[in-house]
């Protein structure tokens, strides 16, 4: 019984020891066949794929890369020619990693290699992980206040013109207005009022990051202002006490302004005012002025302060935009000077119109005294006048609508010369009457005169004078003579018809 236990035992310990030696038997066999192998792993990393790429080599040599494709963009440090780490003494297979990164959302990634080694290679080693949309996270927008811009601004060929950008990678929680705006304005430093002649307004917004502005100046006294708000910020008018852009204009050292860096956004100049001042002087018959003062032009928006004066007369009209006025300068005040702002002063003096009637000259000779009468119009300047007849001149005024005489002692003299300051001399006839007595025919022989009717004269006269004899003395008494006859018959007649004449 003991025998067989032992045989038992012996024949288990055998068969056991032959199960050892067929479980050990592999550990003598051949190393496994050279292989490598790659897998990849991808993540959306802030809009952008971030690939991984894992190549292991199980092999005791380092196999080389060959016949390297990638797509849709390189792998950094997997090229040709590498030589993959190879499989340790402990057993651990070489492990290579890669990383890769890809913008723009591709719809995937791959890798395909050759391994070769020194006796054999690995054919079959290609990857592929698929990918697809890769946003960034959402960016936290900045406020209005946090955001920074740059311009520029400049005046140049009858334009005020800028350009405004918006700084850095950032995203605005809001839009932001930005207006350059052109204005009428008195004077060519900051004055008031002022009045909106153009502007223009645009936007920067997260698209539209840089903006560009203009706006035509004036022809005459501006001001331009660059400034962060939008057309409903346009101040129409500026006025006294009125709204400012202030600290909003572009380049101003605090405030919304002080968000943008660039030069002043704002400019005050021109060349003459924004009027166009006009005076007209008009000389009147009567030696007045009238002084035509205007206001005109399309660009005209600032009323006009002309001041009048001649002498001791002094005057200040204010004329509207687009208004007139006159102002009469009194006769005889003397040169007249007017003044305004942005006009060159004018001065004027008074010169008779050509059309003023000329004063009436006209003669009068009773053969002892030659008058020579001037006679001015009504509406005209006082008359100086200049007579002169034969050697002598006298002087005259004559007021207007009056008359005035030089007299002279008749002479031979037959024309008289007047002369008018300011007028041309008038030379005017002087008639010579007959200014001997009436005819006599001479003293008869003894003064009982001549013959009637024969217009021979008498011996002599006497001193008492006879009346005049001669043919008009023998008509007359021809004619008595025959009234006289008459007178007879009709006598006769009435005596023999007994006709009684009542009276």
């Amino acid at each position: 019984m003991l025998n067989l236990l032992h045989r038992a035992a012996a024949i288990a310990a055998g068969a056991l020891l032959g199960l050892t030696t067929v479980l050990a038997g592999p550990a003598h066999a051949d190393a496994p066949t050279p292989q490598t192998d790659i897998t990849g792993a991808a993540a959306c990393v802030a809009g952008e794929w971030v690939v991984t790429w894992t190549i292991t080599n199980n092999w005791t040599e380092q196999a080389k890369v060959g016949k390297l494709t990638t797509a849709p963009a390189s792998v950094p440090g997997l090229d040709n020619g590498l030589y993959l780490y190879r499989r340790s003494e402990s057993g651990t297979v070489g492990k290579n990693v890669f990383t890769q990164v890809l913008r723009g959302s591709p719809p995937s990634a791959s890798v395909s290699f050759v391994a070769e080694w020194a006796k054999t290679k690995d054919r079959d080693n290609t990857a592929t992980v698929q990918l697809g949309q890769c946003d960034p996270p959402e960016r936290p927008c900045v406020e209005k206040a946090q955001a920074r811009f740059h311009h520029e601004f400049a005046i140049k060929e009858g334009e005020a013109k800028a350009t405004v950008s918006l700084d850095g990678d950032v995203k605005l929680c809001a839009a932001e207005p930005v207006t350059l705006v052109t204005y009428f304005a008195p004077k060519p430093q900051f004055s008031v009022p002022q009045y909106a002649f153009a502007h223009q307004s645009a936007t920067i917004s997260n698209e539209d990051r840089t903006v560009t502005l203009s706006a035509k100046l004036p022809d005459c006294y501006t001001q331009a202002d660059l400034f962060f708000g939008g057309e409903d910020d346009v101040i129409e008018e500026i006025t006294e006490g009125g709204r400012r852009y202030d600290d909003r204009k572009l380049g101003s050292r605090t405030g919304l302004g002080a968000r943008s860096q660039g030069k002043p956004g704002w400019y005050n100049g021109g060349a003459k005012g924004c009027h166009q001042p006009l005076v007209q002087p008009v000389s009147q018959c009567d030696g007045t002025v009238d002084v035509n003062l205007s206001n005109p032009g399309e660009q005209t928006k600032y009323a006009v302060d002309f001041t009048v004066r001649a002498g001791d007369f002094t005057r200040t009209v204010t004329v509207a935009p687009g208004q007139g006025d006159t102002v009469r300068v009194p006769a005889g005040s003397g040169p007249v000077t007017v003044t305004a702002d942005d006009m060159d002063d004018v001065t004027y003096t008074w010169t008779r119109p050509g059309s003023c009637p000329a004063p009436v000259v006209t003669v009068e000779n009773d053969c002892k005294t030659v008058a020579v009468t001037v006679t001015n119009p009504r509406d005209a300047v006082p008359a100086r006048a200049t007579v002169a007849y034969g050697a002598e001149s006298k002087q005259l005024t004559v007021a207007p609508g009056a008359s005035e005489r030089a007299l002279f002692t008749a002479g031979e003299a037959t024309e008289a010369t007047v002369t008018i300051e300011g007028r041309e001399p008038v030379t005017v006839s002087v008639e010579q009457p007959d200014c001997d007595s009436p005819g006599d025919g001479g003293p008869g022989d003894d003064g009982s005169g001549g013959g009637a009717g024969d217009g021979t004269p008498g011996d002599g006269g006497n001193d008492g004078g006879l009346p005049v004899t001669g043919a008009a003395a023998g008509v007359i008494a021809a004619g008595a003579a025959v009234l006289l006859l008459g007178g007879g018959v009709l006598f006769l007649v009435a005596r023999r018809r007994r006709i009684t004449f009542t009276p």
